[in-house]
């Protein structure tokens, strides 16, 4: 939990304004319950759309944080409309909006208008954290540059994320995930060849720039608590997606070998990829020549054939170490392979279609599906937070509740009461 403030001024109505922390009890009675978790005692504001902000923000409030998403009247969010599908008949929303909105309050303010603009200042008076992902420069315009950040509230952490970095000569570009994936190289080593270059399914490189956001928040609060200074926290989808490139741009830095794509079976690793089955396929991982004797006496395989005998022979034979692997798995179907390298200790896995894994027993058992009271269409399922928190004895911590996206304003009338009030 974050540490008060070593000194808690008041304020009265046209004086310098309490902290955020003096006005987290008033936020929690004349909005909604209280939460609970590492961060039940911070205030974020997410300014942001789309996706990596949004995703930063979520993540936040999954950890108790209360997070108030401020949104343009009308439209709000980019990602409302990017549907089919939609929540159900009766809503407005896309099921891509509510993959990153889950554990917010959203509220409508015009930030060109003479009141919106006073709203925002209010809030940014009270608020741990801001969130936001203009373009470089966009914020700066709308009045809100870092000097008059810091004097609204010296504390405030602020997280802004962009396309390509916030200075250079290409930081003016938008931000895209498509683009990015591209520019970043991650493109050219994802695919079945190095001639068929291949996005990755998800938009990972917004992904990464909220999760290495979000990190930074967290650093960037802990050093607060230190300081009593807040900070801005800088992250970019290109720098997301290069920091992901791990042994890939050790590779070049290192040894000047550019990475290439090679399908679904890995670079530096062999036999560790997906194999064809009587009745599919099935992905086996052999991270170790402990475990490369284990599968060869599994298959039937000479474990000391010259060709397969070191991960460097068998890398430089790949293609005929998956011929030799495939025609003994042909022999038999996918759960048998899975059940018999299990007991032989030999990692292996299913390849699962979306469905599959959110009705699959595990998945469920860590509270990756959650259910949540949505205002229009009732009860829903979403995808729960990936981080759980618990004592040594085992016992759970933080949010015990997770609540819906919002819909467009949906607190709009209680954030405007609270401000008018103090």
């Amino acid at each position: 939990m974050l540490a008060p403030p070593a000194s808690a001024p008041t304020r009265s109505r046209g004086s310098r304004p309490r902290t955020s922390w003096d006005l987290f009890r008033v936020i929690r009675t004349e909005l909604t319950v209280t939460t609970n978790g590492p961060l039940a005692n911070a205030l974020v504001l997410d300014l942001s759309r789309a996706l990596a902000g949004p995703h930063a923000a979520m993540m936040l409030g999954d950890l108790g944080a209360r997070v108030i998403k401020v949104e343009s009247p009308g439209q709000g969010d980019d990602s409302r409309i990017w549907g089919p599908p939609f929540v159900g008949d009766e809503s407005t929303d896309a099921t891509y909006y509510l993959s990153c909105n889950r554990n917010k309050e959203s509220l409508q303010l015009d930030l060109k208008s003479a009141s919106g603009h006073e709203a925002l200042r209010e809030l940014i008076r009270r608020a741990d954290v801001l969130i936001e992902n203009f373009r470089p420069g966009v914020f700066d315009r709308l009045g809100f540059p870092p000097a008059v950040l810091e004097e609204l509230n010296p504390r405030l952490v602020v997280l802004s994320i962009s396309g390509f970095g916030s200075e250079g000569p290409e930081s003016e570009r938008p931000g895209y995930d498509l683009i990015a994936q591209g520019e970043s190289g991650l493109m050219s080593i994802t695919g079945p060849d190095p001639d068929h270059p291949t996005r990755v399914g998800v938009p990972i490189g917004d992904l990464l720039a909220g999760i290495y956001g979000a990190f930074g928040v967290v650093s960037a609060l802990n050093d607060r608590n230190q300081t009593g200074r807040g900070s801005v926290v800088r992250t970019s989808l290109l720098a997301a997606l290069v920091g992901a490139h791990a042994f890939h741009g050790t590779a070049w830095t290192t040894a000047g070998k550019v990475g290439a794509a090679s399908g679904n079976h890995h670079p530096q690793i062999a036999p560790y990829g997906a194999f064809r089955c009587a009745d599919g396929t099935v992905q086996v991982a052999v991270g170790s020549e402990a475990q490369w004797r284990k599968f060869a006496d599994l298959l039937g395989l000479d474990a000391e054939d010259e060709r397969f005998a070191s991960n460097s022979e068998r890398l430089a034979n790949r293609d005929a170490l998956i011929e030799v692997v495939e025609n003994v798995l042909l022999t038999k179907p996918r759960d048998h392979w899975l059940t018999s390298c299990n007991e032989a200790g030999v990692p292996a896995g299913a390849v699962r279609a979306i469905d599959e894994v959110y009705e699959w027993e595990q998945t469920r058992s860590q509270g990756l599906v959650v259910e949540v009271e949505h205002p229009v269409v009732g009860k829903i399922e979403i995808p729960g937070p990936p981080l759980r928190f618990e004592t040594f004895t085992g016992q759970r911590l933080g949010r015990t509740e997770h609540t819906a996206p919002p819909t467009l304003g949906q607190h709009t009338s209680a954030v405007s009461e609270w401000l008018e009030s103090r």
